[in-house]
C-alpha cells in the first residue's frame, strides 16, 4: 500500500510492528561527511526508512549520496509503517524519507481520487501540511497489486482484479498488517470485492500464495517473488490502486539547496528496471542493502 507502503519482499528482512523491543529512532547510525574546505557548515539531516527492505535500500541510496556531498547524514532504517514514520518526519524527527505518492496521498487525504502521477502529485501539494513537501518524483515505481498463482488465474478465469468478484467470498487476502485497514472498503466501492478473510503475512505474501496458505496477496510488482514463484498479478482495470512514483519526501526546515539537488538527482536516474534488479540483488541474492545501493550510486555517476 503503496504503499497504500508496500512495498515488503525479503524474508529476512520481516516486516515488524513498530512499539515492541527497543525504539528504532534511539538506534542511529550517523555516517560521517567527508572534510570540508571550509564555506558554510554543511546540512545535518536524519534519513529513515519504513520496515520494509526496499524502503531501507531508498535510504541508504540517500544517505550515501548526501554524504558524498558533504552533508551530515543520522540513517534511522526500519523504524516502522507509515502510521508511525509520518509523526516523525512531520514533528523533524527524521528530515528525508523515501515515500510512494499515491500512498502517501491516500494516507493524507482519505478522499483523495487522484490516480495518474501528475494528478497525485498536483493533490499532494495541497494535501500535505506546510511542514512537509515532496520533491521531485523518480520514474521508478513499486505498485500494489493483487497477486494470485498461475493456476488460481488459469482455473478461475483470473486476468483482472473485477474478476475476483466472483471468488472473492471463498478467497483468503494476505499482505502487510495494515493491508485490511487501508483498502477494504476502498476494494468495496471500486471492485465489490469482499474476502473469506484477511491474512497479515507482511514479507511472507508472495510464499503464502505459492503455498497456498493465501489464495490471493498483496505483493508489490518490484518483488523479484512475482518471477521466482510464477505468480500473476491481476490487472487493476479500474483504478483502485494509485500511481507510486518513488520520491523523497523531507520536513522543509530541515533540508538546503544541496540536499535538495542531490535527492532530486537520484530522482533523475531511479528507474522501475533499475528498482528491480537491485531489489532481486536484496531479497534473493541477500546482498547488503549499503552494498546494493553504493553500486548502483557509483554507477549511476552519483557518488
Amino acid at each position: 500500500m503503496k504503499r497504500l507502503i508496500l512495498t515488503a519482499v525479503a524474508a529476512v528482512f520481516a516486516l515488524s510492528a513498530c512499539g515492541g523491543g527497543s525504539d528504532p529512532l534511539s538506534q542511529a547510525t550517523p555516517s560521517a561527511p567527508p572534510a570540508s574546505s571550509g564555506g558554510s557548515a554543511p546540512a545535518a539531516v536524519t534519513v529513515g526508512s519504513f520496515d520494509f527492505p526496499e524502503s531501507v535500500l531508498l535510504a541508504s541510496i540517500y544517505a550515501q549520496a548526501l554524504t558524498a556531498k558533504g552533508v551530515t547524514v543520522t540513517e534511522k532504517p526500519n523504524i516502522g509503517s507509515r502510521e508511525v514514520v509520518y509523526d516523525q518526519i512531520k514533528s523533524g524527527g527524521l528530515t528525508v524519507l523515501p515515500e510512494y505518492v499515491g500512498s502517501l496521498l491516500g494516507f493524507v487525504d482519505k478522499n483523495a481520487t487522484a490516480k495518474s502521477t501528475a494528478d497525485v502529485v498536483a493533490a499532494l501539494k495541497t494535501a500535505l501540511p506546510p511542514e512537509l513537501e515532496i520533491l521531485t518524483p523518480s520514474a521508478a515505481e513499486d505498485n500494489n497489486s493483487l497477486t494470485v498463482t498461475k493456476e488460481t488465474a488459469t482455473k478461475n478465469s483470473l486476468t483482472t482484479i473485477e474478476d475476483l468478484a466472483k471468488v472473492s467470498k471463498d478467497f483468503v487476502v494476505g499482505g502487510p498488517p495494515e493491508f485490511k485497514d487501508r483498502q477494504e472498503e476502498n476494494f468495496k466501492t471500486v471492485y465489490g470485492l469482499e474476502f473469506k478473510a484477511w491474512e497479515p503475512t507482511g514479507a511472507t505474501t508472495a510464499d503464502a500464495i505459492k503455498s497456498g496458505t493465501i489464495q490471493v496477496g498483496n505483493v508489490f510488482t518490484t518483488d523479484p517473488k512475482i518471477i521466482l514463484n510464477d505468480l500473476v498479478s491481476l490487472q487493476d482495470n479500474k483504478s483502485a490502486f494509485a500511481a507510486e512514483n518513488v520520491t523523497p519526501l523531507v520536513n522543509k526546515a530541515g533540508v538546503d539547496d544541496t540536499v535538495r539537488t542531490t535527492l532530486d538527482a537520484i530522482s533523475a536516474k531511479l528507474t522501475t528496471q533499475g528498482l528491480l534488479d537491485m531489489m532481486k540483488r536484496v531479497a534473493v541474492d541477500k546482498d547488503d542493502p549499503p552494498v546494493v545501493a553504493k553500486d548502483w550510486l557509483t554507477q549511476n555517476g552519483l557518488v
